[in-house]
């Protein structure tokens, strides 16, 4: 009887070393793949917010001193400090040349050298302009020499390092895919150990006394639904000690493998949250700059009031864009942030544009992804009505039919030729890839992609245009309230 006992301890040992092995291979594995995808995602983020640091200060900081130094050379030294540019330069320098050691790709190393060759030539025009800022009759030379050298090579880095930051963007799809591949990968081999670990449950099983093969036949039962993908089910407790010392490992078991599907269920969710995130940090910061430069210009000319105004609008933009990091926000809200961005723009584009925004009160409740329209308005200004010679008008509409929520923008620009719209509605689609040199095409993109991720393929954009009448972009979502 001893023996006995002894060997089918012997056995159910031998199957839980059969089970446990496969599985700490698999958890090792688990743990090494997501490891090395931390290491990757932690450097592209880390090389993206080095680079967003100087794509969002840099230019504005170095046209801001150097123009100190050329309009106020006599009192430079007391209203700035003039070392501060060739420090900035400095610094830059040494984070590129970081980022250019550390690149591993071709295509980012050739924008990261043609940025330090660009802050190179900065900093020769630099001293340039300081050499000759103290001397009499040089004011209007360097004056142009600030229009044209420095502030176009500022401008042409600050380019040169978008690009290299949707580079590196792209590759968070590349490592998303990885990811993916990986999990299907294991997924096979979970299932694999699975059947494993039932033939060695029935090998044992059938050499067992007659009085434990129910328990093993419900053991069986469990296990059968549990690789069908059931991870919730548990093995009966039993008197025997043999058998109890199986059920509980197979419990851990399922436990601990439930819980490695719901963490990269959970990774998944969390790698198309951070995809959602990136399409939306895609918003082009020239709007900023260029209204803080109105901002500047009016406070200068002594018109109080207009600042004021343009401060206040502003700020309402940009607590809508916040919106205390909400995600989806109401109708109303959207409205609010479009029309405050109309107010700014038509301030800046008074002889050009004319707007109107007509939104139902009663569509004000529902709620809507943020940063749906605003986008889609200043497509239309900047690739319509700015390309229309005289006034131009944008006109923002909303309704409800059934389910849906139906909102358009229109303007009577440019419109598209019969090819571009083609163009863009594949670039929409997905069945042609993004062109880096085409803002306009990357801005209808980015709403559709967020449209698509948030609400289901069903749901998205559509653009109508008449070549030298106009173009229409019509947004389709659902209708719920908040």
């Amino acid at each position: 009887m001893w023996k006995k006992e002894s060997s089918i301890k012997n056995r159910l040992n031998m199957l839980l070393v059969i089970c446990l092995v496969p599985l700490t291979v698999l958890i090792l594995y688990l743990v090494l793949i997501m490891q090395q995808f931390s290491e990757r995602y932690d450097e592209v983020v880390e090389n993206i917010t080095k680079a967003n640091a100087y794509n969002i200060d840099f230019k504005e900081d170095l046209d801001y001193l150097m123009y100190i130094i050329v309009a106020n050379s006599e009192r430079a030294d007391e209203l700035i400090d003039t070392e501060e540019p060739h420090r900035l330069i400095e610094e830059a320098r040494g984070v590129f040349r970081g980022l250019y050691e550390s690149a591993d790709a071709e295509y980012a190393r050739q924008r990261l050298q043609r940025i330090l060759k660009c802050l190179d030539s900065l900093e020769d025009r630099v001293e340039e302009i300081e050499e000759d800022a103290a001397v009499s009759g040089y004011y209007d030379i360097n004056i142009e020499r600030l229009d044209l050298n420095i502030r176009v090579l500022t401008e042409l880095i600050q380019e040169q390092i978008q690009e290299y930051i949707y580079y590196e963007t792209t590759n968070l799809e590349v490592l998303r895919e990885g990811i993916r591949s990986d999990v299907d990968r294991t997924l096979r081999m979970t299932s694999v150990i699975f059947l494993l670990i039932l033939a060695g449950a029935f090998l044992i099983s059938q050499k067992l006394m007659q009085g434990i093969m129910v328990p093993i036949g419900k053991l069986c039962e469990v296990t059968r639904k549990a690789a069908e993908g059931d991870f919730s089910v548990r093995a009966p407790e039993d008197n025997s000690e043999e058998l109890a010392v199986l059920n509980s490992s197979f419990n851990s078991m399922i436990k601990q493998i439930g819980n490695l599907v719901e963490d990269i269920r959970i990774e998944q969710l969390n790698l198309r949250a951070t995809e959602l995130k990136l399409l939306q940090a895609q918003i082009n910061p020239h709007f900023l700059y260029n209204t803080l430069d109105t901002i500047i210009w009016l406070a200068e000319a002594g018109r109080k009031d207009d600042v004021v105004m343009m401060v206040t609008t502003l700020s309402d933009f940009f607590r809508t864009t916040l919106s205390k990091g909400r995600d989806y926000i109401s109708v109303r809200e959207e409205e609010a942030h479009i029309r405050s961005y109309l107010q700014i723009q038509q301030f800046r584009y008074r002889d050009i544009l004319e707007y109107s925004i007509e939104i139902p009160e009663e569509l004000h409740e529902y709620q809507i992804l943020k940063l749906t329209l605003q986008p889609l308005v200043e497509n239309a200004l900047y690739h319509g009505i700015k390309n229309k010679r005289g006034l131009g008008h944008i006109r923002v509409t909303g309704e409800k039919k059934g389910a849906e929520l139906i909102f358009c923008v229109e303007d009577d620009g440019k419109g598209m030729e019969a090819e571009r719209l083609g163009k863009v509605r594949r670039l929409i689609d997905g069945e042609e890839e993004i062109d880096r040199s085409d803002p306009s095409g990357f801005g209808l993109f980015n709403v559709a992609q967020r449209l698509s991720l948030n609400y289901g393929s069903e749901y998205g954009i559509s653009v109508d245009s008449v070549f030298g009448k106009g173009t229409r972009v019509t947004v389709v979502i659902p209708a719920v309230r908040e």
